[in-house]
């Protein structure tokens, strides 16, 4: 795992219905009534930090592939095996994605995942939201993390709040409502311009893999 568990990273001030865990097990929080979001609070280890910044933009791993969560580790060995030289690094990365790809579908009971490596650096889904989906696992491994606020009757947050890099995120979609709507909503960080690149994991379950090819 990339993670330092020696050090606790916290949200201060957080929206209505997000919930921080310390334990990536504890993700399966999303299954309470009110909760709208749950947050794994983590640190990367310096040596893991430092290693993914350098990296040139253009060797950053790209992925969107559907397939089952055994399958995860495979996969991204095939195609991490041209990113950066540091094999100890990238074996830790690769092996945080295949964890967090198996808690997240145990928490949803998904039989197949939607898994997406975007390595951004425009204003991508700038505008506050919700996906329409049942649930998302987002982790931000380098650049800044996906923002949250709460919304009243449409209106964008008035205090965003952002998730540290790379606290996993699970976030409900529109076909899975809390009770009672807490109005969380997110976006990816505004960025255009900066010079900024971020590595971002989103995991989606699916039900069907043939409906979505």
């Amino acid at each position: 795992m990339i993670h330092d568990p020696t050090v606790q990273t916290l949200i201060p001030r957080l929206p209505a219905g997000v919930q921080l865990v310390d334990r990536p097990e504890s993700l399966s929080a999303i299954h309470d009534p009110a909760c709208a979001a749950t947050i794994w609070t983590r640190q990367a280890a310096p040596s893991f930090q430092t290693w993914i910044d350098a990296l040139a933009p253009e060797t950053l791993p790209r992925a969107r592939i559907i397939l089952p969560p055994d399958q995860v580790r495979p996969a991204l060995e095939q195609i991490f095996h041209e990113t950066g030289r540091d094999e100890t690094e990238r074996a830790r990365l690769i092996d945080d994605i295949a964890v967090l790809a198996r808690l997240f579908a145990q928490t949803m009971q998904a039989h197949h995942l939607r898994l997406r490596l975007d390595v951004i650096n425009t204003d991508a889904c700038r505008r506050f939201h919700r996906d329409v989906i049942k649930a998302r696992l987002v982790c931000t491994y380098r650049g800044t993390g996906t923002q949250l606020g709460t919304g009243i009757q449409g209106q964008d947050p008035d205090q965003i709040y952002t998730v540290p890099t790379p606290s996993p995120i699970v976030m409900r979609g529109t076909r899975w409502s809390e009770t009672p709507h807490t109005g969380l909503l997110h976006r990816s960080p505004p960025i255009a311009g900066t010079g900024e690149t971020r590595l971002v994991l989103v995991l989606d379950p699916i039900d069907d893999p043939q409906t979505e090819i």
